[in-house]
């Protein structure tokens, strides 16, 4: 059974240059996505991908359609779907002159929950930062903060928008290591990206966004067979990103 099912999802904006009218930024999604899955809303800037989590996430109000997660109806009991799901965003702030064990301690008092700091900290491979303040986190030691704080409450799904944003290659495979791993130990993680790389190497299944509709839907390999089925001539090398993984260092930690 789907833990997550989408009906006709939809979400008007005023147009910029007249209010008057509006469009939609999301205009007809529906999506059924199974327990256990890592499931991936690929598309261009502008597609309506982060739109589309936030109604799912209860951050913004739906317009029309529905939406169920752990048949909760999200738009009747947004506070209810808030105790099953984790929320990781595109940009964080936080207080300043608190350190990352403080903030979890936090942020599990919020959920009224009793945690374990050092526990979650080791889970993102940050247990040597629990002193730090999230101003001297790189950008990767960042992204994989955020993800502490959105496993909290122990959601059974975890949304993840465009996780790996301005991260370096190395960064950037190592957060997508610690997303297998989420997954690997039973929780569903749905995924933003333009990334068509990440895309490929961790999703079971995805959706291709355009202009606020869902134009294509499947596996990697499915959707690939589908659209794309005359491979482009062998590469004779690696690329950039090989290069630097190789001069940088395979086991190098942030």
């Amino acid at each position: 059974m789907p833990i997550i099912e989408v009906r006709d999802l939809a979400k008007q904006y005023p147009l910029p240059d007249n209010k008057s009218e509006k469009f939609f930024a999301v205009n007809g999604v529906s999506l059924q996505i199974e327990a256990g899955e890592i499931f991936g809303i690929l598309g261009p800037n502008g597609a309506g991908k982060t739109t589309t989590l936030e109604m799912l996430e209860g951050l913004n109000d739906i317009d029309g359609g529905e939406a169920f997660i752990d048949e909760i109806d999200v738009s009747q009991n947004p506070y209810k779907v808030k105790e099953v799901i984790g929320v990781q965003l595109q940009a964080n702030e936080y207080f300043d002159n608190v350190n990352l064990e403080e903030l979890l301690g936090l942020f599990g008092a919020l959920y009224n929950r009793d945690i374990d700091p050092k526990a979650l900290l080791k889970k993102v491979q940050l247990e040597d930062k629990a002193k730090a303040k999230p101003a001297n986190l790189s950008g990767g030691q960042k992204q994989r903060f955020s993800i502490a704080c959105a496993l909290v409450n122990e959601p059974k799904v975890l949304f993840l928008d465009e996780p790996t944003t301005g991260l370096d290659p190395q960064a950037k495979r190592n957060l997508w290591d610690l997303v297998r791993n989420l997954n690997k130990s039973g929780m569903t993680i749905v995924l933003t990206t333009h990334n068509m790389e990440e895309a490929e190497e961790l999703c079971d299944r995805l959706a291709i966004m355009d202009k606020g509709k869902i134009i294509a839907e499947g596996t990697p390999q499915e959707l690939i067979l589908e659209h794309a089925p005359e491979p482009p001539e062998a590469p004779l090398h690696g690329d950039l990103e090989d290069v630097f993984l190789v001069l940088t260092g395979h086991g190098l930690r942030e």
